[in-house]
């Protein structure tokens, strides 16, 4: 029989037992005050629709990585298929109608995923080896493709993304809310459809899963192929907001990817994670980010912080299953 909170709080270590279980909402909260104590400027209108606005290109390939890792799996082509895309679309933007552009990139993103899916999946190659080969290759066709300059929009579709973009609705910018209405669905897809509750099931035990009749191939190929769709979709964003595609783009999305997914409490074994704590992950990095840029902290410094919280976080989901 499950516990009640009282019940939770009051057993021998019940109140660190429930600070670790739910650590990545009072690490966030903890945050959220320290940032507005350190800076007057924090809760101002400008500084949190910024903070929206660099996560969510992050914070978009992040549910994509969940999905990944939930499998058991891991994506290190992001960041390298987000320039490959971004400078994709902007080709295709100035060549074709938005809608046209819009989905031809996303198919494009689909389909690299499915190279990884398909090596991973029904080659058996270990998913680091597959995507980091993956992540050599997209940045290597950004350089080539856009033969190492950005890809400016020229066309009236080009400004219609770069306005929305860079626009607002009911003071929550646009690209925010296309990364919420993400986080959403992906929460409905683990929770309550049949194929969320099988890639849990293929992370916690991939065997059984098989023994029971799971088509696993077919399910570690989508994952991967819904990765790079997404991928595709926070292409689109991060180049809208610049009016450009750029070969630079997304360097390191993949680190930060990971960091996110790991903050909200996932597995890197597979089996256990959420949207919702992805999205306080992503929130989370974006916050040490924004204070460090409050206090005047070099960009360096930032990656000995991200490599530090992978460490901390890893060691409470320990402490936690104990």
């Amino acid at each position: 029989m499950a516990l009640t909170l009282k019940q939770q709080l009051s057993s021998p270590g019940g109140i660190l037992k429930f600070l670790v279980k739910y650590n990545t909402i009072f690490i966030f909260i903890l945050l959220v005050i320290f940032s507005a104590l350190i800076s007057d400027v924090f809760f101002t209108a400008v500084n949190l629709s910024n903070l929206l606005k660099q996560v969510s290109g992050i914070g978009i390939i992040s549910i994509g990585m969940l999905i990944v890792i939930l499998t058991g799996g891991i994506d290190l082509s992001v960041g390298s298929m987000v320039a490959l895309l971004a400078v994709t679309f902007a080709i295709l933007v100035n060549i074709f109608v938005l809608p046209l552009a819009i989905l031809m990139t996303i198919v494009i993103g689909f389909g690299l995923g499915s190279i990884s899916g398909y090596l991973v999946a029904y080659q058996k190659m270990a998913p680091f080896v597959a995507t980091l080969a993956l992540m050599t290759i997209a940045r290597g066709m950004s350089f080539i493709y856009s033969k190492g300059s950005p890809v400016t929009f020229t066309t009236v579709g080009g400004k219609f993304m770069s306005d929305f973009a860079n626009n607002s609705t009911l003071g929550i910018p646009n690209i925010a809310i296309v990364f919420f209405i993400i986080v959403i669905c992906t929460m409905v897809m683990l929770r309550y459809n049949v194929f969320g509750r099988l890639i849990i099931a293929i992370g916690s035990n991939e065997e059984a899963s098989r023994l029971s009749g799971i088509k696993v191939n077919k399910y570690k190929f989508l994952v991967y192929a819904i990765s790079g769709a997404l991928a595709a979709t926070a292409a689109i964003i991060v180049a809208s907001r610049t009016n450009l595609g750029s070969p630079n783009m997304g360097m390191a999305w993949e680190l930060d990817a990971i960091v996110a997914v790991v903050i909200g409490g996932a597995s890197l074994s597979g089996g256990k994670g959420t949207a919702i704590n992805t999205l306080m992950g992503v929130l989370i990095l974006g916050l040490i980010g924004n204070i460090l840029n409050l206090l005047n902290v070099p960009s360096y410094p930032q990656q000995v912080v991200k490599g530090a919280i992978i460490i901390f976080a890893v060691l409470l989901q320990r402490f936690e299953s104990k």
